[in-house]
């Protein structure tokens, strides 16, 4: 007698089906798993030994050998440990095929039958609809997330025990609830947001305007002048999530393994330290993970003192800035995950800091300046959409009183808000920002007034923009318009993006 049980394992970005076949014959007893099975899964034979017995159920005394089918898939991971029991309890007679027809079933046994929680599960329940199969049985603890696929009947599983009893109906097993609507957490104390800066109105514009559009962003100046305070501001200016994009962002940070029964709710904010590899940032390593690069999608990655980190790293930055998306090759699979994140760097003027600075003396050569500045490479730098420098703070500035508790950060707020949704009525849909259009598209969609393309024509040949540049100064252009309400790009509104491009 042969049994089949249908499970489904992560890869990359999707998910791959595998069928758990069982057999058993004479001979002496044994147990023997085949298939292109990794360590992890030839140890899930001590696992689904113990559970079984521990779970009140009987092991066969007979050689039992499992086959995870396609054979050339490599399975990594312990996701197959309850389907492989299972396929064991079928071949045992304690259940009969037709308990387990038409499902698909996912989780990791511990010793005692409990089922632990799963990387990568909304993964597995997409699969597992586009498959169609009727119900998916995976770990409790793994519901909330698996909740955000719609279209396919989830169980969510505490033991081997009462998924047995649940397949022989006579127990009910916990469901995904009713939809929540998820929402923004309000603004928590000691939370940074614009009224905790003080001075720097221009660079507070800019801000606005990158996070409007989506742009990246590069900000110099002294230290102390407030280009960190700036970027985790721009972390609480962020729009809410869209449910298509909580779904996104959840399912990367579930195949991390950083949350497997939570539900991202908030943009994310990546702040990598500048000694982070080049394979922490892009991802990678034996399995492919997704590196800070695809934590940061849909959200922001701040680069502190860009110029410090590894030259290999920035420059691997280039192609997920350009495609909004990073592919991994390896020898046995290449795995492509999104990367659609909004860049914020900073930078000194100088190694030292206080070049240009009258209260500091500049103790850096003209030879150490030019090499920290050419850190940051020209292909690399024609992907930054907006360039400024900051002042350090006068000291009436910092003594300025707040005269209304986060009223500069709600009025940007709500003009950032006014902003995206003229995007979205232009574009058609969600998720589309003036910094995501092609060439073609900043053609075909945006309008400049004749004044403003004369400048643009003009400016484009004083500054030697380059045709990468030149589309990103309108789109920079299109989301001044748009704050300003204009459904047309105007002159100054081109002017005061052309001001952003120097470098």
């Amino acid at each position: 007698m042969i049994s089949k049980i249908h499970s489904i394992v992560p890869y990359g970005f999707e998910g791959k089906l595998v069928e758990v076949e069982g057999d058993q014959n004479r001979g002496l007893p044994a147990f023997n798993i085949v298939g292109m099975a990794n360590k992890t899964i030839n140890e899930a034979k001590e696992r689904v030994r113990s559970a079984i017995v521990n779970s009140g159920f009987s092991f066969p005394d007979k050689k039992v050998t499992i086959n995870l089918a396609p054979a050339e898939l490599l399975k990594d991971g312990a996701y197959l440990d309850l389907p492989i029991a299972l396929a064991i309890l079928t071949l045992s007679g304690q259940l009969i095929k037709n308990d387990t027809a038409l499902k698909a079933f996912v989780g990791e046994l511990s010793l005692n039958g409990e089922i632990k929680p799963l990387k990568g599960i909304i993964n597995i329940v997409e699969t597992a609809k586009i498959a169609g199969y009727n119900e998916i049985y995976v770990p409790i603890k793994n519901l909330a997330q698996a909740s955000l696929v719609s279209g396919i009947t989830i169980y969510g599983v505490e033991t081997l025990q009462k998924l047995y009893l649940a397949l022989k109906n006579q127990l009910s097993l916990p469901m995904p609830g009713a939809n929540k609507d998820f929402r923004r957490i309000e603004i928590k104390e000691g939370e940074v947001i614009l009224d905790h800066i003080r001075g720097q109105k221009l660079a507070k514009r800019a801000m606005e305007i990158a996070i409007a559009g989506h742009h990246n962003i590069l900000i110099s100046g002294p230290p102390g002048a407030g280009k960190t305070l700036l970027a985790k501001a721009a972390a609480n200016l962020l729009p809410e999530l869209t449910p298509s994009e909580m779904v996104e962002i959840t399912k990367i940070y579930s195949l991390a393994g950083l949350s497997t029964d939570e539900i991202i709710t908030e943009r994310p904010f990546r702040n990598p330290h500048h000694t982070a590899s080049a394979t922490s940032i892009i991802g990678g390593g034996a399995i492919a993970a997704p590196g800070e690069i695809s934590l940061a999608h849909k959200g922001i990655l701040f680069l502190d003192e860009i110029p410090e980190f590894p030259r290999s790293v920035l420059e691997a930055l280039r192609q997920p800035l350009e495609d909004k998306e990073i592919s991994i090759s390896r020898a046995n699979r290449k795995t492509t995950y999104p990367a659609d994140f909004m860049l914020v760097a900073t930078m000194n003027p100088c190694p030292c800091g206080y070049l240009g600075d009258p209260a500091h003396e500049c103790k850096c050569t003209e030879t150490q300046i030019q090499n920290y500045k050419k850190k940051l490479s020209g292909p690399l730098f024609d992907r930054i959409d907006m360039n400024i420098t900051v002042e350090k703070v006068s000291n009436e500035e910092l003594r300025a009183p707040v005269l209304a508790k986060n009223h500069e950060h709600n009025v940007v707020k709500n003009t950032i808000t006014g902003a995206i949704l003229r995007q979205k009525t232009r574009y058609g849909w969600d998720g589309i920002y003036n910094s995501s259009l092609s060439s073609f598209q900043v053609s075909q969609k945006l309008k400049l007034e004749p004044s403003a393309e004369k400048l643009l024509n003009s400016a484009s040949e004083k500054l030697n923009l380059s045709a990468r540049s030149y589309f990103k100064t309108i789109k920079v252009a299109q989301t001044i318009a748009d704050l300003d309400g204009s459904e047309i790009i105007k002159q100054s509104h081109l002017a005061e993006a052309l001001t952003y491009r120097k470098r």
